[in-house]
């Protein structure tokens, strides 16, 4: 199955889609009610942690799916799917919003590394960009081994990561 043959399984089936991405931020808006002021307690923030990576992966990879969408297939706005692209990043700001006036999001074990990824995939989407922008892999590339061409991409990776670090850190 491909990623475009299971968009069209979701378009034609959206309940499953509304239930899940409907469930989690219900979930959060009981367990703050439940858990009013103890939100940074431990079985509150296990949780949080747990609702925070259901709703999260998925919204970052609808917000990832958009920007590809528009930078490099030149997509227009009125194409965007709305169960795939729009729903999850809905669910997942109104999640965050429901958790963090509960609990402090510092607090939430693995919340760092959910925000460190997000760096770390607008970082590498930011070079891809640029490069397809300005054309210098053809330039550069054309007459390297494939390999070659991977080492440099995973060293500006780990290059932006640990900037990164250093910026937050």
């Amino acid at each position: 199955m491909t990623l475009q043959e299971l968009f069209d399984t979701i378009g034609n089936n959206p309940s499953w889609i509304m239930i899940y991405f409907s469930l989690i931020p219900i979930t959060a808006l009981i367990a703050g009610f439940l858990g009013k002021g103890e939100g940074n307690l431990t079985p509150w923030r296990e949780l949080y942690s747990v609702l925070i990576y259901m709703v999260c992966i998925p919204g970052i990879f609808a917000v990832t799916l958009s920007i590809y969408f528009f930078l490099f297939e030149r997509r227009g706005i009125l194409d965007t799917d709305v169960y795939n692209q729009i729903i999850p990043v809905v669910s997942m700001l109104v999640t965050l919003f429901l958790i963090r006036a509960n609990a402090s999001l510092d607090r939430i074990p693995g919340f760092g590394k959910i925000s460190g990824l997000m760096m770390v995939i607008f970082a590498s989407l930011a070079l891809m960009w640029g490069l397809d922008r300005t054309r210098i892999y053809v330039v550069a590339f054309t007459r390297m081994p494939f390999y070659y061409v991977l080492l440099i991409f995973a060293g500006i990776f780990f290059m932006v990561r640990f900037g990164f670090k250093r910026m937050l850190g």
